[in-house]
C-alpha cells in the first residue's frame, strides 16, 4: 500500500514504519519567521528539503521512529560590517529520534547525541524545517569582501572637534583632589 503523507500534518509513526520520504522546494516567503530575519524580500528564494523516516530498535527492543531532515536555502541577511544584504547559505542535515512525551525527552536529552522530539500523529514538519533553518542563521553574517567601503571610524571630524572643546571631567576631579584637608573651598 502506497501512503500519502502531508508535511503540515505528518503521522510520524506511520511515516517511520513505511520508511517513507518527502521532498519539496518551498518558496521562502511561506516561512514567515524566516522572512522576518531577512535583510530584503526574497520572493524568488526557495527552501529545498527532504525528510526520510525510519524505524530503529530502541533500548527496550521496540521499534523507535527516526527522521532524517536535510534542508537548504540561500537568503539575504544583514552584513554586520557594511550593513548591506549578504546572500547566506543555510543548510540543515540532522537526525531526530521521537520519544513518547516531553518528560522522556527531557530525561534522555543530556545523554543522546541526536535531537529528541515528541511523537505525534499530526506533526508539523514545515515548522521543524523553519526552526532548523532559523538556528542555522550565523550570529554575524558578513561578506567575504564588502561591496561598499566600510567606515572604520565611529565618528566624523565634527565630532572630534566638539569633543576637544569640552573640558576633561577627570581634570576637574584632579583639581579637587590636589587640595589639602583644611584648605577650604
Amino acid at each position: 500500500m502506497n501512503r500519502e503523507f502531508a508535511p503540515e500534518r505528518l503521522n510520524v509513526p506511520a511515516f517511520a514504519a513505511a520508511a517513507a520520504s518527502l521532498e519539496a522546494a518551498d518558496p521562502v516567503p511561506g516561512y514567515e519567521r524566516l522572512v522576518a530575519e531577512l535583510a530584503a524580500p526574497a520572493p524568488d528564494a526557495v527552501v529545498h528539503w527532504e525528510a526520510t523516516g525510519e524505524e530503529r530498535s530502541g533500548a527496550d527492543g521496540k521499534p523507535t521512529p527516526w527522521l532524517h531532515l536535510e534542508a537548504e536555502t540561500t537568503v539575504p541577511l544583514v552584513c554586520q560590517r557594511c550593513l548591506s544584504p549578504v546572500e547566506t547559505l543555510l543548510t540543515v542535515d540532522r537526525w531526530f529520534r521521537f520519544v513518547a512525551d516531553e518528560a522522556t525527552a527531557e530525561a534522555e536529552d543530556e545523554e543522546s547525541e541526536e535531537d529528541l522530539l515528541v511523537i505525534s500523529r499530526d506533526f508539523d514538519l514545515q515548522s521543524l524545517i523553519e526552526d532548523e533553518l532559523l538556528m542555522e542563521i550565523p550570529v554575524t553574517p558578513v561578506h567575504d569582501v564588502c561591496p561598499v567601503p566600510v567606515q572604520l571610524s565611529s565618528s566624523d571630524d565634527d565630532f572630534q572637534e566638539a569633543e576637544a572643546a569640552k573640558p576633561n571631567p577627570f581634570a576637574v576631579l584632579g583639581a579637587l583632589r590636589s587640595r589639602k584637608p583644611g584648605e577650604g573651598k
